[in-house]
């Protein structure tokens, strides 16, 4: 098992870009936001361009690129055509996810076990030119065994679920999914997989996902925007940081002991 005493947070700056794209214009700048969570302590900058741009949009991306110095990690469908502008733009990494136009936000992992003819030619052209990638799954034994086979280094770990479970108060669920959290990370980092997570992640829900030891980082997006509207943008992403470190840091305490 590794004991990782250090966590990364990648930021998503997504929904900066939908409210610039609410009424058209340059403001909010995503780019500015990226740059100011930076600041704030965050170790990287995630976005997702999704094929009907209803936020993030091509040029977002170039400038992210350019114009920030932190890695940047492209969520993507597994399309050719998104293929084709990592490998023009060259992310630090991508992480592949499920996509459908009707959906308000991703809906579940990639189905690895049974994509896996659509999903190989891209990942292999990824990595082929120096992209991390990273396949957004579900924390299920089926979906983790596949992930190791098709040649991704990373999963990151859907945990929608739990904080839909936190959400609704219903303590047997969370606890449920809490542990399949727990046994999918053991699970995926014994297949030599690194390990990330995200996905509705909140400062009252960071701590428990945190303490699991094999998880490396969080990309956390739509909350930490939210939150900015309140407290700012840098205020979020340190409490944010703050409490992951502090879960982190008493978890590989209690297990050093």
């Amino acid at each position: 098992m590794s004991i990782r005493s250090d966590i990364r947070l990648g930021v998503n700056i997504d929904h900066v870009a939908t409210i610039r794209n609410a009424r058209g214009g340059v403001h909010p700048d995503p780019v500015r936001a990226a740059r100011l969570a930076a600041e704030a302590g965050a170790d990287g900058i995630t976005a997702h361009l999704r094929e009907d741009r209803r936020h993030i949009c091509d040029d977002d991306i170039a400038r992210l690129k350019c114009e920030t110095d932190l890695p940047l990690n492209l969520e993507m469908a597994a399309t050719n055509e998104m293929r084709d502008i990592a490998l023009r733009h060259l992310p630090h990494a991508c992480c592949l996810v499920p996509e459908r136009r009707a959906e308000l936000t991703t809906e579940g992992g990639l189905d690895v076990a049974t994509q896996r003819t659509a999903l190989e030619p891209v990942v292999d052209s990824l990595r082929q030119a120096g992209i991390r990638v990273s396949l957004f799954i579900d924390a299920d034994p089926h979906q983790i065994e596949a992930a190791s086979t098709l040649g991704a280094p990373v999963v990151e770990l859907h945990t929608g679920a739990y904080c839909d479970a936190a959400i609704k108060s219903d303590q047997r669920a969370r606890d449920a999914e809490l542990e399949r959290l727990r046994e999918g990370a053991r699970m995926a980092d014994t297949s030599g997989l690194e390990v990330h997570a995200g996905h509705g992640l909140t400062f009252d829900t960071v701590a428990p996902i945190a303490e699991i030891p094999e998880i490396v980082e969080f990309n956390i997006g739509h909350f930490l925007i939210g939150e900015a509207i309140f407290s700012g943008l840098d205020s979020a992403v340190r409490r944010m940081r703050a409490l992951m470190q502090k879960a982190r840091a008493g978890a590989t305490g209690s297990l050093s002991a």
